[in-house]
Formats: structure tokens, sequence, C-alpha cells
């Protein structure tokens, strides 16, 4: 019983298809932490983004606040009364 050539692989096929397989795994690894570490860096970004814009409503918030108590000190105490005891009925149930 004679063996064909074309079946047989020898220790040297054997390696070099390891090799492939190690070079191949090798390139995703690094294109997958390439991929999360832009992920990252856009998560980042956009972390910065909303804390800039919760800067600035908090800023304009502030800024009304203190124009309605100077300018309507009770209607802005009132407002205030209202508001607290929706949160305290809120809390409450």
């Amino acid at each position: 019983m004679a063996q064909s050539t074309s079946n047989t692989r020898t220790a040297s096929d054997y390696s070099r298809t390891v090799e492939d397989v190690a070079g191949k795994a090798a390139d995703l690894a690094e294109r997958t932490g390439e991929q999360i570490e832009r992920t990252v860096q856009n998560f980042a970004e956009q972390g910065r983004q909303a804390t800039e814009q919760i800067q600035v409503v908090a800023d304009n918030f502030k800024s009304a606040v203190d124009k309605s108590v100077k300018d309507q000190p009770l209607t802005t105490l009132a407002i205030a009364a209202g508001v607290g005891f929706v949160i305290g009925a809120l809390w409450k149930s």
C-alpha cells in the first residue's frame, strides 16, 4: 500500500500552518486592541462634551435664579416652596 504524497503532511507543513494561524491571531488581537482604544477615546470625549454642556446649563440656571430672586423675590420663594412640596410628596410615596 503506497501512500500518496499529496496526502502526506510533514512536520514543517504543520509548523507553517501553526505559524500562519498564530500570525493571523496576533493581527486580529492588535486590530481589536486598537478598536477598543478608539472606542474608549470616543467615550471619554463624549463625557467631556457632556460635562461642558452640563456646566453651561448650570451657569444659565444659576443666572436665571439670581435674576428671579433679585427681580421677584416673593414669586421665587413661592415657586421654591411649591417645588419643595412636590419633591417631598414624591419622596414620601
